[in-house]
């Protein structure tokens, strides 16, 4: 693996080895001691899946809250979107600043949320499977959201605003203002 970290302090992006021939390819996704050693010493308790029908599907900004707070290992196994995590810790010197990565069933590419962190992705292929893995168990009294289109983060998401696609919860979420 090739752990890549980020202008902001926590989130890490992660490259595989791919090993691939005629018949296809193989890779570890994930390998708990070499995680522990160059990423995180933290464990995953939940595996959770997304599946977008269309381009333009737009999913977050979403967290939890205090002691329901997660670290997240982002990947996408069928398609590609745009990632993007919001540093959110309080007295943190990147507070409100983001990170985009392009994550794709072609680069393989894994990206790794601590907690602290506002997260959200726009679906740039028809057809997505977003996968990720949490350190703690997703509790709805505890989650919470800011507005995909906040100009206090200013996120340069790659979508058009008239092709974005929101749930109505997402649509309605807070500004950090607010």
């Amino acid at each position: 693996m090739n752990y890549i970290k980020t202008d902001i302090e926590g989130p890490v992006i992660i490259e595989p080895r791919v090993f691939g021939d005629g018949r296809g390819y193989f890779f570890e996704s994930f390998r708990a001691d070499d995680f522990k050693a160059n990423v995180a010493d933290i464990d995953f308790v939940q595996d959770n899946e997304s599946w977008s029908q269309r381009r333009g599907v737009l999913r977050g900004l979403h967290f939890q809250k205090g002691e329901h707070a997660q670290a997240k290992l982002v990947r996408v196994a069928r398609g590609a979107v745009q990632d993007v995590a919001v540093d959110m810790r309080e007295g943190s010197a990147t507070f409100g600043k983001y990170i985009s990565v392009i994550l794709s069933a072609e680069n393989h590419r894994m990206f790794y949320i601590p907690r602290g962190f506002a997260h959200g992705f726009a679906v740039l292929e028809d057809d997505t499977l977003f996968q990720y893995k949490c350190d703690n168990y997703y509790a709805p009294g505890a989650e919470g959201s800011y507005r995909w289109n906040d100009p206090a983060f200013g996120i340069g998401w790659l979508l058009e605003p008239g092709e974005i696609i929101l749930s109505d919860k997402d649509a309605a979420a807070p500004f950090l203002s607010d």
